[in-house]
């Protein structure tokens, strides 16, 4: 389910589902919705029978809660009116026990308004032990949880094909599940094709679905919106400005959905659909799209009263009561193999396309190495120096070279007669990577093969005090270069 904002009053109801942060006022939080765990065990003991005042409070409760809250609130009352019906027929008289009671309700409400969000629970009033559970207690039992499922993130592989598979059960609270979403993004970083996994995905923050989601686009894109009826407001959600690692704007992506993929999972869905990003594999998903909260109705009843909805800037409108489709339909079970056929081809098309892009921008990069020697020539060396840091910059930014290739590239033009170009390549190593001794010590190589004694001792210098800082296993060999050109600049 999906991240709502709401100003509760002291009623409200802590439950499993509902993790609590407070904000600016006493009464403003901030609550994460998990999928409610249908198989909790309550005693008979606590499933004492309805009185027909109890059912008469509840229904009138319920109607003052959808009315003052529901997002739309023509059809809240008519759910309130048709519920109120119900009671007035004796339509409710038959349930003495609060889980069918509170099964018939739903079904109601939502014979109405179609919200598959909107749910009345049974809930159990009090521990094992028989005392309230409090606030922190509730909140402490809601972390174990998150953490004990990873917060969301089953599983990450890497499948045949080089294909990055994750499994996700649930978006966590952002706060709390950025670094298990960092991490199992940064595992797939080099995957040629990625499949997600949403077949049991029951939702959750929106925050984390745009964090997941700004992995796979390049530039900023517009997500989805969230209207809420409390303050009349519209919410954006862009992929992040930044983000920890290395965006796949161009990979392959596969979703595979279920049934049972809804509210949170159906967003990651239909935001990667609706802009073409993403093939999605499986069953039509739930159709639960409009975020909300949950409301204490009475000690055993809570009621889940969406109070936003989402809209989408490609499309308009929602996946509310009909789903996300996929483009490639099958049953959940084989949506995997299914996925896994398709990524393997798509991957190798896709690697088939970054080696033609890659040899294209090696040959650019050499063209401007070889102007940048001509300009060295000519004397015009800050001019050389700007060609050379843009081109290795925009190498570094697209995975073509790193620290170790760049220095190899330099000791290449080094050996080759080319030391001004290779001294260039060797000062945009040291000011990239600028925590490493010995990128530092090949500058000194360059300024030494360039009879700038003075500078290469300067280099050797940091090159040898920044290895005995980080207790590099070339100290030594750091201290012989340094030794060396100190000896030269002696004899001169």
């Amino acid at each position: 389910m999906i991240k709502s904002e709401l100003l509760l009053n002291s009623n409200y109801l802590i439950s499993e589902e509902v993790f609590m942060k407070r904000k600016s006022t006493l009464f403003a939080v901030t609550i994460l919705f998990l999928v409610y765990n249908h198989s909790l065990a309550i005693s008979q003991e606590q499933k004492a029978n309805l009185s027909a005042e109890e059912r008469q409070a509840v229904v009138d409760r319920i109607s003052n809660l959808i009315t003052e809250n529901y997002v739309f609130l023509e059809v809240a009352e008519k759910s309130a009116e048709h519920i109120q019906g119900q009671l007035k027929a004796g339509h409710y008289d038959e349930f003495t026990e609060p889980e069918g009671f509170a099964k018939k309700l739903t079904e109601d409400l939502q014979s109405v308004n179609h919200d598959k969000h909107m749910r009345v629970r049974f809930r159990q009033p009090q521990t094992l032990a028989g005392q309230p559970e409090d606030p922190e207690s509730a909140r402490a039992r809601m972390l174990r949880r998150m953490r004990a499922g990873n917060y969301g993130f089953r599983k990450v592989e890497i499948l045949d094909g080089n294909i990055g598979y994750i499994d996700m059960r649930s978006f966590s609270d952002v706060d709390l599940g950025r670094q298990a979403a960092v991490s199992a993004m940064r595992f797939v970083t080099n995957s040629d094709a990625l499949i997600f996994d949403m077949r049991k995905n029951g939702g959750g923050s929106p925050a984390m679905v745009q964090l997941v989601c700004s992995y796979l686009f390049g530039k900023k894109t517009h997500l989805n919106s969230l209207y809420w009826r409390r303050g009349d407001r519209t919410q954006e959600f862009w992929t992040l400005d930044e983000i920890d690692g290395k965006r796949m704007p161009d990979v392959p992506v596969f979703v595979l959905t279920s049934k049972r993929t809804f509210s949170g999972a159906e967003e990651f869905t239909y935001n990667l659909k609706t802009r073409k990003r993403a093939k999605i594999v499986g069953e039509t998903t739930g159709g639960g799209a409009n975020p909300g909260g949950t409301l204490r109705i009475n000690e055993r009843f809570g009621i889940f009263v969406p109070t936003g909805r989402a809209i989408n800037p490609v499309t308009g409108t929602n996946w509310e009561g009909v789903g996300v489709e996929p483009d490639i339909k099958v049953e959940a079970d084989s949506a995997l193999a299914v996925a896994q056929k398709l990524a393997i081809e798509a991957a190798k098309e896709y690697r088939e396309t970054q080696i033609a892009k890659a040899t294209q921008r090696s040959e650019e990069r050499n063209q401007t190495l070889v102007k940048a020697n001509a300009l060295f020539d000519k004397n015009k060396h800050a001019e050389a120096e700007s060609l050379i840091n843009t081109a290795l910059n925009q190498a570094v930014l697209s995975g073509d070279l790193n620290e170790g290739l760049i220095n190899g590239m330099g000791y290449q033009h080094l050996q080759s007669g080319a030391p001004d170009l290779a001294v260039a390549i060797f000062k945009f190593n040291a000011s990239r990577y600028a925590d490493s001794p010995n990128v530092y010590d090949s500058l000194g190589d360059g300024y030494d093969k360039n009879n700038q004694l003075e500078l290469a001792k300067q280099s050797y210098e940091t090159a040898y005090k920044k290895g005995l800082e980080m207790h590099d296993d070339n100290v030594q060999a750091y201290k012989a270069n340094l030794e060396r050109v100190l000896k030269k600049i002696s004899l001169k």
